[in-house]
């Protein structure tokens, strides 16, 4: 096993790239676990419960991931398959979707269900969408933006991977906005200027209601105005719900208020509350491609409990969608042990559920 010094100096050595494409995927995977155990909770209810600083608080301090990271993975398996044609991207991921059904997982939000069935039935990805604006798509996109940049095959993949699930134009501009925050963290990091990125996002997105919060975030930064302060300004003081209009303003506003401090953007974001761990997640990716992996706390990664999309197994998927993308290598998609995940889905449903009637007791 490598020491420490070993993998500081293997972590430093990689190209930027790799470190931003690994950070996406690890940074999902740490907002999502430090959030799904306040999903649904108030920032202050969640306070109560789990008061000082924001840790795994799963399972006996561990963490675990839910759909947001496995959603994640299934696009990057899927940009293996095929990075450059986005109708065999879509095809590859409606696969992955139809099998990931298959393995029983726990909590499938209602949109996305529909678009699974409709998926066995024989739908093709590109008709399988439901008319929603959940938070499904841009969920999976900050991995999108590390992978393909502000590019037209970003805004074709990322217009498959949400039509997929969601057909609500809503559903893909908040998905391209997650993914183009992910990219120019990326490129820019300590030299990112908020204003600018507002002002690319404005000339890129149509819908009103988003555009009216891209305002919004503006005025906050440029005031200084709290999280809660602007989490109460779009209306979403008990919690950010898992509408995308409302999910998206909340991350880019905590990510541009610390665009290089994942811990500080990522804590502000989880303790308003909420669907907290899509909030986390969609965070974690953007603000994981933004700083790298070695940017994100050690302790957080390392709390991940999991199997078989182990941390060593993600760290892997990074690094092929590296010599995929970059070095033009063509591995095809990473092995997984798939006859293991049901089991896996039967432990964190008992986790969960026993998580849930833990909710039912003081303090409130």
């Amino acid at each position: 096993m490598l020491g420490k010094g070993t993998q500081l100096a293997e972590a430093t050595s990689r190209p930027k790239r790799h470190s931003a494409i690994e950070g996406a995927l690890l940074g999902t995977a740490v907002g999502d676990s430090l959030g799904l155990p306040r999903e649904g909770l108030s920032g202050r209810r969640a306070g109560r419960l789990f008061p000082g600083a924001l840790r795994h608080r799963l399972v006996l301090g561990r963490g675990m991931i839910s759909d947001d990271t496995e959603h994640t993975c299934f696009v990057a398996q899927a940009l293996l398959a095929s990075p450059t044609d986005p109708d065999a991207f879509g095809r590859s991921l409606g696969w992955r979707l139809r099998g990931w059904l298959l393995g029983l997982p726990a909590g499938i939000g209602f949109g996305t269900l529909r678009a699974l069935f409709k998926l066995w039935l024989g739908f093709p990805p590109h008709r399988s969408g439901v008319f929603s604006a959940g938070n499904g798509p841009a969920m999976r996109a900050p991995i999108l933006g590390a992978c393909l940049g502000d590019t037209p095959l970003l805004r074709e993949v990322v217009r498959v991977s949400t039509r997929v699930t969601h057909t609500d134009p809503k559903a893909e501009e908040g998905a391209l906005a997650v993914a183009l925050a992910a990219h120019h963290g990326e490129t820019r990091g300590a030299d990112l200027d908020a204003g600018a990125f507002l002002d690319l996002l404005r000339a890129e997105l149509k819908g009103e209601e988003l555009r009216a919060a891209l305002d919004q975030i503006g005025e906050h930064l440029a005031r200084g105005a709290e999280p809660s302060e602007f989490a109460e300004a779009i209306g979403q003081a008990k919690g950010i719900s898992g509408y995308v209009n409302h999910t998206v303003p909340a991350v880019l506003f905590c990510w541009l208020r610390s665009p290089t401090d994942y811990r500080a953007a990522l804590t502000e974001l989880i303790e308003l509350g909420g669907d907290a761990d899509t909030t986390g997640a969609i965070l974690g990716g953007v603000a994981g491609a933004t700083v790298g992996s070695e940017g994100i706390p050690a302790e957080w990664i390392e709390g991940i409990c999991e199997w078989p999309r182990t941390v060593p197994w993600l760290r892997r998927l990074g690094g092929r969608l590296y010599d995929t993308l970059e070095e033009g290598k063509s591995p095809g998609p990473l092995g997984l042990f798939w006859p293991g995940i049901p089991l896996r889905n039967l432990l964190f449903l008992s986790v969960v559920l026993t998580h849930g009637f833990r909710r039912l007791l003081p303090p409130y």
